[in-house]
């Protein structure tokens, strides 16, 4: 299983920069990615049931999942285009299941920016002032180019879109200083209480991402209780967003734009929703790299969400090698906040 880089984000100038190790180069201190090349689809559909390792591996299959859920998490890395691909798919079957009342809810933007989004998702902005808005950059980090198709198809089809990210000031608070040290404006975001999660396999998730970074100068800044808080405020605020969405919009289905670390083993964003709304069917699927779609179901993902979406992704190049001489900061010591890929 891939170990996310979930505590390097507390400390990026970007919004939620980590990325998993086994997949990935340590994050550079200022994670915006490159201008992203057009990328084909998704070449089939490489699924599998992460309970069951039975194959999902026709358009058929897919919708039969898609068509039948309430909420569907589509997780990813956030600079690899496939993984937001594999999204639109997903939009798109939902899209002929539910028509128009569909909601898009990103993790990219946080929930203040709710009243831009819906201009910008109405047709009122153009691309140009919804990112001058909201400060894509700052905001989120990571090239617009590819989260443009989702974009372009909620406006193109009149859907909703809702920014469901929790402030990252007020996790990184908790991350530093733990939940008492929040004020009442900053708890408006959270539920009361905060519920850390008792999800054995998660945990060890967590705790092994905060491991990895050992004596490390970012490490040294929190406490693993404190970790583990913001982690669980961050899932909780999130999951609270969108269960009130879908309670005050009956009919509508949810598709959750979001980084692998907050669908694995439906313990984050899905326990949540799970919790708050009776009877919500959810599918979630987490999305891997594979240079080719396994013959068989891969055991150690054996329960990592509902479903695993397998991508051939293409290499990434080989990072920059410093000139001599340059006081650039070491990419393995980003610059400030956490994610969870």
């Amino acid at each position: 299983m891939k170990i996310c880089a979930l505590l390097a984000l507390f400390l990026l100038p970007s919004a939620m920069a980590a990325k998993p190790a086994a997949r990935h180069a340590a994050a550079p201190a200022k994670p915006v990615a490159p201008a992203v090349k057009a990328a084909a689809p998704p070449s089939g559909f490489c699924i599998f049931g992460a309970q069951s390792g039975k194959p999902f591996d026709s358009e058929a299959a897919f919708n039969s999942v898609i068509w039948k859920s309430d909420v569907v998490y589509v997780g990813e890395t956030h600079d690899e285009a496939l993984d937001h691909l594999a999204q639109l798919e997903a939009l798109k079957a939902m899209r002929i299941a539910r028509g128009s009342r569909i909601v898009v809810a990103f993790e990219m933007l946080n929930q203040t920016l709710q009243p831009v989004l819906d201009d910008y998702a109405a047709g009122k902005l153009t691309e140009a002032e919804f990112l001058d808005k909201i400060d894509w950059k700052k905001e989120w980090g990571f090239d617009f180019a590819l989260y443009k198709p989702l974009f372009d198809f909620i406006v193109a089809n009149k859907l909703r879109a809702l920014a469901l990210n929790v402030p990252k000031s007020v996790v990184m608070k908790i991350a530093r200083s733990g939940l008492e040290s929040l004020t009442a404006e900053e708890k408006q975001f959270l539920p009361e209480p905060v519920t850390i999660s008792a999800h054995k396999k998660y945990n060890e998730f967590l705790k092994e991402s905060f491991s990895a970074h050992g004596d490390s100068p970012m490490a040294k800044l929190f406490t693993f209780e404190n970790y583990l808080a913001s982690m669980a405020a961050w899932n909780e605020g999130m999951g609270l967003r969108l269960a009130g969405f879908i309670t005050a919009n009956p009919g509508y289905s949810a598709l959750v734009i979001a980084g692998n670390g907050h669908v694995v083993y439906n313990a984050a964003i899905p326990a949540s929703v799970k919790e708050r709304v009776k009877g919500v069917r959810q599918a979630s699927f987490y999305t891997e790299t594979a240079a080719s779609c396994p013959g068989k179901f891969p055991k150690e993902h054996k329960d990592m969400a509902n479903y695993i979406w397998y991508l051939n992704h293409p290499p990434k190049p080989a990072p920059a090698v410093p000139a001599a001489g340059s006081t650039a900061a070491p990419a393995a010591l980003p610059a400030e906040v956490p994610e969870q890929k």
